[in-house]
């Protein structure tokens, strides 16, 4: 039965939830609960070479890569070890979803041009408040993400046999 009340989405607004979808925290959402998100979604451009955040630095948004290729890398003493890589449908900087986060690594500009949508925290944290369903299903992505991470990271370890690569830990999902 056809329900005439219900939200209905164009074509674009469509396309874009299945955009988001594709990255592991919004994967479980509705067009609904997305849809709570996409007024929000800032569209920043970048070029090669171009920090997007530090490591260490306050974990103040969400990032999803629409075009491009972005490198996760962290500094040891003078020299930077890259981790991985990211390209279009990525996200990075998942940490932002919990509050009085830092950033574990340095997000870069890989690519010549980047274009990555940006998602504040505070508005992140303003939809959970406000539905807790979204919450309960960004936390259950969050928690299997870092599930993955860890057996990632042992499983490197294990056959490092002394010369442990980190970013073996970041292998895609």
């Amino acid at each position: 039965m056809f329900n005439i009340f219900k939200k209905t989405y164009n074509h674009e607004e469509r396309t874009l939830f299945d955009f988001m979808r594709r990255g592991v925290l919004f994967s479980k959402l509705s067009d609904d609960e997305l849809s709570k998100f996409t007024p929000h979604l800032h569209l920043r451009h970048y070029t090669k070479g171009e920090v997007i955040f530090f490591r260490d630095d306050p974990s103040q948004a969400l990032y999803l890569i629409s075009r491009g290729i972005v490198t996760l890398n962290i500094d040891i003493e003078d020299k930077f070890e890259d981790l991985v890589h990211l390209k279009a449908t990525d996200t990075f900087g998942d940490n932002a979803i919990l509050e009085g986060t830092n950033r574990p690594y340095n997000a870069v500009c890989f690519s010549d041009h980047a274009d990555v949508y940006v998602i504040p925290q505070a508005v992140i944290h303003n939809i959970f408040e406000e539905n807790n369903k979204i919450k309960a299903k960004m936390m259950t992505s969050m928690a299997e993400i870092y599930d993955r991470f860890t057996a990632h990271l042992f499983r490197a370890y294990k056959e490092s046999f002394g010369f442990f690569d980190l970013g073996r830990a970041f292998m895609p999902f």
